[in-house]
């Protein structure tokens, strides 16, 4: 069996900063191979705006079919927004911002943006306890699940990867509520929220059963995961070796911290304590290209980037991000508490090495 299915993670995931200009700011990406992007994530680097969130399966921009795209805020509990011309348009290798200081600014702002490649906007139906509504990547471990709440405790939703998810982020679509994320670092009875610096609770909406190949369940423990007649997004990500890869490690306080092994050269990680109340961390290797990464933006915050006081400046909760993997080089607690459960979601810049054999270079 070949190291990797994936040579080009480029293909299916990719970071781009920009600089906004206005209104139809358009913005290519710069990977390897085009990107037509599913699911987009942006956040002004510069001020306090907050983060926005479009796909393809609740109309990722206004040409998609004519109607305004509904945004979602990782840092907000509130509804998702939907009253104006949010993303005019997404491309072959990019997109075109519509009217938001959230993704573009006459100031010049700038921004960095997360895209993943999904199926296209195209859906198949899945019936389980609550029939979902699934756009479904298989081969980089991602789908977008779409369904309505059945008011029930423990009712499966069918995911449509054909593997079992490593994490699942669910976010009610018509409710102020916050967004409640499962890892399999934590496992099922636990939960962290994007939307919060909170440490693991042990209520989770998830609990009911273990996640499966084919499914989650969900329950109404926390007021809306399976609310009767709720509507709910859920991205779900399983772990594609040489990829992506979704993980816990231990902090030892220290800082020459504990080495986190992926298998691949990380283009992206997100870290978050689940032990303690400490805000998440974002790091990619286009806002720091170089070692080591200290460039961090807080999805639990609308903070311009290094300027939420729970992770610090440049000098505080750093990692290296390596050929195979990242390590902390720093003793700050976000990243490295001494003790903690710290668990983390990385996708890859390249792969350690390729299906045909060749190594990666190191950074």
């Amino acid at each position: 069996m070949a190291y990797t299915t994936i040579d080009d993670p480029s293909a299916y995931f990719q970071t781009q900063t920009y600089t906004g200009a206005g209104a139809n700011t358009a913005v290519t990406f710069s990977g390897n191979s085009n990107l037509q992007p599913d699911l987009i994530w942006i956040k002004n680097r510069g001020a306090e705006y907050g983060h926005f969130l479009v796909d393809s399966s609740r109309n990722i921009s206004y040409a998609q079919n004519s109607t305004n795209a509904p945004y979602l805020e990782p840092e907000s509990t509130a509804a998702e927004n939907n009253n104006q011309n949010w993303m005019s348009s997404v491309g072959s290798n990019g997109f075109t911002t519509g009217i938001s200081e959230h993704i573009n600014s006459n100031s010049g702002s700038t921004f960095a943006a997360w895209a993943w490649k999904v199926n296209g906007g195209t859906t198949t139906n899945l019936s389980a306890n609550i029939a979902s509504v699934a756009q479904v990547n298989a081969t980089a471990g991602i789908s977008i699940v779409e369904y309505t709440g059945g008011g029930g405790n423990g009712q499966s939703v069918s995911h449509g990867l054909g593997t079992t998810p490593a994490v699942i982020i669910t976010k009610a679509r018509n409710a102020a509520d916050s967004w409640f994320v499962y890892h399999e670092g934590i496992g099922n009875t636990k939960i962290l929220k994007l939307d919060t610096n909170a440490a693991q609770a042990t209520s989770s909406c998830y609990s009911a059963a273990a996640v499966s190949s084919s499914a989650f369940y969900v329950s109404t423990s926390l007021l809306y995961v399976g609310e009767l007649g709720a509507d709910f997004i859920s991205y779900c990500f399983a772990p594609i070796q040489g990829y992506s890869k979704f993980g816990k490690y231990v902090g030892n306080g220290a800082v020459e911290g504990p080495f986190v092994y992926t298998g691949f050269k990380p283009a992206f990680v997100m870290i978050k304590n689940a032990s303690a109340t400490e805000s998440w961390a974002i790091y990619d290797t286009k806002r720091s290209p170089g070692n080591p990464a200290d460039l961090k933006l807080s999805p639990d915050t609308g903070n311009a980037e290094n300027n939420n006081s729970a992770i610090g400046g440049t000098a505080y909760n750093n990692i290296d991000i390596l050929s195979n993997g990242f390590k902390c080089v720093k003793n700050n607690a976000a990243t490295n508490g001494s003790g903690n459960t710290l668990i983390y979601m990385a996708f890859a810049e390249s792969p350690f090495v390729t299906s045909t054999g060749t190594p990666t270079t190191a950074r």
